[in-house]
């Protein structure tokens, strides 16, 4: 529940705040490395150029959510679907897909995604199947272990035998089974999505007329002697909604786990 309340006040913080807080993150309001509660200066104080830092953090939140949703809807998506697939028709299938799958993990996950965002321009879709084409691997193996275990039990043997088909038998009776676990995996490849496109911003590789939390952090890292509040708050943005996923999925786990449901 704590997490829950993390994530509705990140939530109305990024898509409800703005409906009354108008500000333009790219106006520079005052003067520079004002601190928060100094006079003149705005809420959270200024950055380095004299912008308003709890806009930034504001606005900022949109871009760094919406990418790391959109990474995480590709990761569910592209993993569930081969680790189904291998799961379900287990031999030279497995293998394959499983082999393929090994070939992704070894791959340094943050250089593979430099190198794709480098390549193309740093938009919100690329940097979303930069996160997306090298975290798909873990929920792809969970989903394979998940479909191996239940594919043997009596209700799938009954569908099978009364004639449904595979893609039948995957959708509507296996899959709806395995989505418990595949749900709370799902919110922690979220969590991870948000640090590592903080980290591709923190790097410069963020589109420079979008703001987000870390490429804020990236921008005030060099005058944190000075401006410490420029990288502190949107690192506690980040904190606090990593943290509230992470929570969720706990709670999750519990909350669909049957054997911790009665207690």
């Amino acid at each position: 529940m704590f997490g829950a309340v993390l994530l509705l006040g990140i939530l109305i913080m990024t898509f409800i705040v703005p409906l009354w807080y108008v500000k333009d993150p790219g106006d520079l309001i005052a003067r520079p490395h004002l601190p928060p509660g100094s006079e003149g200066a705005p809420f959270l104080g200024t950055d380095n150029l004299g912008r308003d830092l709890l806009a930034i953090i504001v606005y900022g939140g949109r871009t760094t959510l919406r990418v790391a949703a959109g990474a995480a809807a590709l990761i569910v998506f592209v993993g569930v679907t081969i680790g189904a697939t291998a799961g379900y028709y287990g031999g030279w299938v497995d293998s394959a897909l499983m082999r393929f799958t090994e070939f992704f993990q070894v791959l340094p996950g943050l250089l593979f995604a430099i190198v794709v965002v480098a390549l193309f321009e740093p938009s919100f879709w690329a940097i979303a199947i930069a996160i997306g084409s090298i975290s798909w691997p873990g929920i792809a193996r969970l989903t394979r272990a998940e479909f191996l275990r239940l594919k043997n039990l009596e209700f799938v043997k009954a569908a099978r035998a009364i004639g449904a088909s595979d893609l039948r038998i995957i959708m509507r009776v296996i899959l709806p089974n395995a989505m418990p676990t595949l749900i709370v995996s799902t919110t922690l490849i979220m969590g991870s999505a948000i640090l590592f496109e903080a980290g591709l911003a923190f790097l410069g590789l963020a589109d420079v007329n979008n703001p987000s939390w870390g490429l804020a952090i990236g921008r005030a890292k060099d005058f944190f002697t000075i401006n410490w509040w420029a990288v502190t708050f949107p690192g506690l943005a980040i904190f606090a909604t990593v943290l509230g996923l992470s929570l969720v999925g706990d709670g999750l786990q519990d909350a669909l786990n049957p054997r911790l449901r009665g207690r």
